[in-house]
Formats: structure tokens, sequence, C-alpha cells
């Protein structure tokens, strides 16, 4: 089956998980891999990426989601925060809200995603206001530095296999 890989990513995470993708499955059969693009709506098989703005998916990727029918949609994310199977679903259930009903979801896959530095300045700078939640979120920040590591990408070149039937 032909298939489109189509991303938006920010800090370079959800590239890396599509580039996972594109070499997990057989090239001859990929019509388009990049960000969101009409060139992609030509294969039956879209790998959705995106990253989590507000809970959900960047603007640019929500409105390329809307706009597929009749497609079969495999969901991959990243998020800052991690460690939570439940977290992910919650985010990943709020990005397939964004496909019409003749859409079928044929797989989601998530995991944590390294933020860039000027997240933890920020949270340093909650350090005198609230240090409680500021070092939560240092600690968040730091367990995320490895990430997207080696088991989550194996995980997820299984998980775009499977769904592709390579």
């Amino acid at each position: 089956m032909k298939y489109a890989v189509v991303y938006s990513s920010q800090t370079g995470n959800t590239a890396r998980l599509a580039g996972e993708i594109g070499a997990a499955l057989p090239a001859a059969r990929c019509v388009y891999s990049g960000p969101p693009d009409e060139k992609a709506l030509d294969a039956p098989l879209i790998f959705a990426g995106f990253w989590t703005d507000r809970g959900g998916c960047a603007p640019e990727m929500q409105v390329f989601l809307e706009r597929l029918r009749g497609k079969r949609v495999f969901l991959f994310g990243t998020a800052g925060f991690g460690g939570s199977e439940d977290y992910f679903a919650r985010i990943l259930g709020r990005v397939e809200q964004c496909l019409d009903g003749s859409n079928t979801v044929a797989g989601r896959y998530m995991c944590q995603g390294r933020m860039p530095p000027a997240v933890r300045r920020r949270y340093e700078a909650m350090l005198p206001a609230a240090p409680e939640k500021a070092r939560a979120l240092l600690e968040n920040f730091d367990r995320a530095l490895p990430h997207p590591d080696e088991e989550d990408l194996a995980g997820l070149r299984r998980a775009a296999a499977a769904c592709a039937g390579a």
C-alpha cells in the first residue's frame, strides 16, 4: 500500500520519528514525506506526526488532518512531558478528534521528546516563586533529554511496520 509521512516538528523530535518510519518501510511505496502538503493526499495510508502544542497538535497539522477523507491514518507524536501512557492517550485522543469520520485510525504512537534549553531557563526562573513546581518541571526536563531514545524509536518502527504490513 502506498503511504505518506506528514509531520510538523518544532524541535526536531517528531522529524526524527518521521525519519524512522521512512527507514522502516519500503521507500518505493512512499508518495510523500515532509510537512503538511497536498501531495500527501495521494496516499491511502497517512502517517501523521505532530509535536504537542497545548495538549493537542500544532495548528498546521490540525488543518491537514481536518482535510483528510477516507484515509487510513497512523498518528504519531512527541511531548515534552512523559512518563504516563494516560497522558499520551489523552493527547492522541484530542488529535484524533481532528479527523473526519470517514477516516480510520490505523495506529497510534507517542513518546517523550527533548525540549529546547530556553524551556529549562524558564523553569529555573520559576524557582524563587514556586520552588516545588519548578523542581518537578526541571526533573521532567532532565528526564526528557535523551528522548526519543532507541527504545522509543524501535517501538515506533514496530508499530509503523505492523500498520503498513511491511
